[in-house]
């Protein structure tokens, strides 16, 4: 097979990533440090149908996004964040459904020396199963051991690799004798572009309920303003009209002013008496009826001899 030539593939290079900003509303942009191509391999083929993943050098992606502006000028929302080690996973697809996907496609690796460490590493305590000539390697790394059974054991867990660190050549060389490895590498989702929009990827963990509280709290937030500084919204007229109608309420509570509205209070307010025993006076209804009943002589049964023959007729 003859492989086209670079200016070939440059063009049709472009003309890919534009046809996928075209026809694909939703883009994770992802970080792809440490992916082998055997597992970018295998994270397409778990995303067929779902998705499609594109790489390509930082310079002529964002060439191409600047020259697509054009058609549609929020990608450029984008470029800020092409940087690195980065590639899009385009997708039609829910968002959520497709990240999960994305972040199953992890494979475990050794710690190499010169790598910065994505978690903290723990070394367990227990019995490594290396002999005692391994000893002195273990106190180089000031790993409390002792020998049992004629084999290596550590006596407390051990915090070897703080995140963040580099790993050294030693701390490698532990973790390979111990047959850990402690890190696991896929790719990374940096942001997420949706119709327009660019946000960070923890957003998508917000349910539905968090959005309604959230909304309900903004509300509350917007009437309490309005009503401070006096400014009417439709958030905050409803509070106006009912603080309104309570302060004429007190008015008329104390003047001669009479409307359907207050007519009950001021009621309650010159005999509360005749509103607090109303409900006991219904309750004391059915004890009394329950008396009269037990009072009432219950009717003697008829017996046999009443029905005209006696037991052995």
């Amino acid at each position: 097979m003859v492989r086209e030539d670079r200016a070939t593939w440059k063009s049709n290079y472009f003309l890919k990533i534009i046809q996928y900003l075209d026809e694909y509303p939703k883009l994770f942009l992802v970080g792809v440090d440490n992916v082998g191509s055997k597992q970018m391999q295998t994270i397409r083929q778990s995303l067929r149908g779902q998705g499609e993943v594109l790489m390509g050098k930082n310079t002529m992606i964002r060439k191409a996004i600047r020259g697509h502006l054009e058609n549609n000028p929020d990608l450029e929302k984008l470029l800020p964040h092409i940087k690195g080690n980065i590639g899009f996973v385009f997708t039609k697809e829910d968002l959520a459904d497709v990240r999960k996907i994305i972040m199953e496609n992890k494979v475990a690796a050794p710690a190499k020396a010169g790598v910065i460490a994505p978690i903290d590493v723990f070394v367990p305590a227990g019995n490594t199963g290396l002999g005692p000539e391994k000893t002195s390697f273990f106190q180089a790394l000031a790993i409390p051991t002792k020998i049992a059974r004629g084999t290596i054991e550590i006596i407390n867990d051990v915090h070897l690799i703080k995140k963040d660190e580099k790993v050294g050549a030693s701390e490698s060389t532990l973790l390979n004798m111990l047959k850990i490895s402690p890190f696991s590498y896929g790719l990374q989702i940096c942001q997420v572009y949706e119709s327009g929009s660019v946000y960070d990827p923890s957003v998508l963990d917000i349910t539905n309920d968090d959005i309604l509280a959230r909304f309900r709290m903004g509300i509350a937030n917007v009437a309490s303003v309005c009503l401070e500084i006096g400014y009417p919204t439709v958030v905050s007229v409803p509070h106006s009209i009912i603080n309104g109608f309570k302060n004429i309420a007190a008015v008329a509570v104390e003047t001669d002013i009479e409307f359907p509205q207050v007519e009950k209070l001021k009621a309650f307010l010159a005999d509360p008496s005749a509103f607090a025993v109303a409900a006991p006076a219904a309750e004391t209804t059915a004890p009394a009826a329950a008396e009269e009943k037990k009072a009432e002589p219950e009717e003697e049964e008829e017996s046999d001899d009443d029905m005209g023959f006696g037991l052995f007729d």
